[in-house]
């Protein structure tokens, strides 16, 4: 039976998840709900009501220390194609997101309630934006939460090759310099796992999110 969330901002232990990782369904989408679920290492991701909420084992994570850049994409960023920012246009990424398919989903996960859930924890400071532009113009990005020096990457997209590959790779590299431990891909892409990212254990993961505070 998998549990129904109250309204106080709790959630079950982790064990408790299916083999999927289903934890619990309901709730809603406050933002003191959404960080102490990330706090815990669950996530929500649902197209439909009721919100469902999911905590994986083993987890999909990236090492800054062990990111891998391909030759070929080594010489796209020698060649500075494009212009990578931070939180320029947290709304325009999500939004582009929205329509990116995902591993499972139809395209429509990333639904009017999510995206106004998360554009309200970028304002608070705690959901950001990477930009990826060319000639001006917005060519892909990714977005996420950021909690210590754990960042728990949402979703990404890409309208012209390379696009979110360089917005992705830029980010880790700069954060890592400024002290990031590890980035949450929640689920296996094979996208990521070119950039080296890999399974590890829940319980661990959820140890690092707690070693990463502060």
């Amino acid at each position: 039976m998998i549990y129904r969330l109250p309204k106080q901002f709790v959630f079950p232990p982790l064990h408790e998840a299916d083999e999927d990782g289903l934890l619990a369904v309901g709730g809603d989408l406050q933002p003191g709900r959404i960080l102490a679920a990330y706090q815990q290492g669950i996530f929500p991701w649902y197209s439909e009501e009721p919100i469902l909420w999911w905590s994986p084992d083993p987890r999909f994570v990236l090492f800054p220390g062990e990111l891998k850049v391909s030759a070929s994409m080594k010489q796209v960023l020698k060649k500075q194609l494009f212009r990578i920012s931070v939180d320029e246009a947290f709304e325009a990424v999500i939004t582009g997101c929205s329509g990116a398919p995902r591993p499972g989903q139809d395209g429509t996960w990333l639904n009017p309630d999510m995206q106004q859930a998360y554009t309200e924890l970028h304002r608070l400071g705690y959901a950001h934006s990477v930009e990826c532009w060319q000639d001006g113009e917005l060519v892909g990005g990714l977005y996420g939460l950021q909690l210590g020096r754990t960042f728990f990457g949402e979703s990404m997209f890409s309208r012209v090759s390379n696009a979110s590959k360089a917005a992705f790779i830029t980010f880790v590299q700069h954060s890592a310099a400024a002290g990031l431990q590890m980035v949450d891909c929640q689920v296996y892409s094979e996208h990521l796992e070119s950039l080296g990212a890999r399974f590890i254990p829940r319980d661990e993961f959820v140890k690092r999110i707690q070693e990463n505070q502060g």
